[in-house]
C-alpha cells in the first residue's frame, strides 16, 4: 500500500517511523515543509486509512499539544523480512529433526492454533458451521476464501491467496500445518485437491468425514 500513498504521505510516515513517541501537527508541517493546515489533511487521511492514530499529549506553555504516531497497520506498511525468517526456522527444525520431525512439528502446530480457534467459538456444533466458520477466519488472515456447502457433498474452502505461499514454494512440508489446523478445527479429514504452491490456480480442500 505504501507504493499508492502521495509522497508527502510517504514521508510523513517515515517521520513518524523515525518518531516513535509521536510528533505534532506542527513538527511534522515543519519537517515536511508544508503548512499546518496540509499536515491536518493527511493526518485526517491517514487516520482514516488507519496508518496514523493519535497518541499522547504533550504538556506546552498553554494547551497541551496533540501528538500522532504509527499504528501497527502503519508500521507493516515498511519492509519487513518474515519469511526469511520463517525459511530459517523450518531449515534449522529441518536440520535437527529430519524431513518427518519438520512435519511432525508443523502438524502439531496447527493442531494448537485450531484448539486455541475452538475454544473461541465454542457454539459451533455442525460441521457445516465450524466449516462456514473456518473460512471467515482464512478470510480475516488473508486468504482470500470462500467456502461451498451443499447438502449430499462434502463441503469444500476455496483460497485465492497463499499467505505462506513464497514459504511453501520452497518448503511444501509447510502445507502440513494448514491441513491440521483445518482437521482439527472441522474434525474432518481434509484432501488437499490444488495446491498454489504446486502451480495450482487456487488451493482447494475438500474436508469429508474421517474413516470415509
Amino acid at each position: 500500500m505504501l507504493e499508492i500513498l502521495g509522497a508527502r504521505q510517504k514521508e510523513l510516515l517515515r517521520l513518524l517511523l523515525k518518531n516513535k513517541s509521536g510528533m505534532t501537527a506542527d513538527e511534522l508541517s515543519e519537517g515536511l515543509h508544508i503548512t499546518r493546515n496540509a499536515a491536518r489533511q493527511h493526518l485526517a487521511a491517514l487516520e482514516t486509512d488507519r496508518l496514523v492514530e493519535k497518541g499522547a499529549t504533550r504538556p506546552s506553555g498553554g494547551r497541551p499539544e496533540q501528538l500522532y504516531r504509527l499504528t501497527d497497520k502503519g508500521r507493516e506498511l515498511f519492509p519487513r523480512h518474515y519469511s526469511w525468517f520463517a525459511e530459517l526456522l523450518i531449515e534449522s527444525i529441518k536440520a535437527t529433526a529430519g524431513e518427518e520431525g519438520l512435519r511432525d512439528r508443523l502438524r502439531e502446530m496447527g493442531e494448537q492454533v485450531a484448539n486455541q480457534l475452538r475454544n473461541q467459538n465454542p457454539e459451533l456444533a455442525t460441521p457445516e458451521e465450524k466449516v462456514q466458520k473456518l473460512s471467515e477466519i482464512m478470510e480475516q488472515l488473508g486468504y482470500n476464501a470462500s467456502h461451498d456447502i451443499h447438502a449430499g457433498a462434502d463441503p469444500t474452502i476455496e483460497a485465492d491467496n497463499c499467505i505462506f505461499h513464497h514459504l511453501a514454494t520452497h518448503n511444501p512440508d509447510v502445507c502440513q500445518f494448514d491441513l491440521a489446523l483445518m482437521s482439527a478445527f472441522t474434525e474432518r479429514a481434509v484432501d488437499h485437491q490444488e495446491c498454489m504452491a504446486k502451480n495450482g490456480n487456487v488451493c482447494r480442500f475438500r474436508l469429508y468425514e474421517k474413516g470415509k
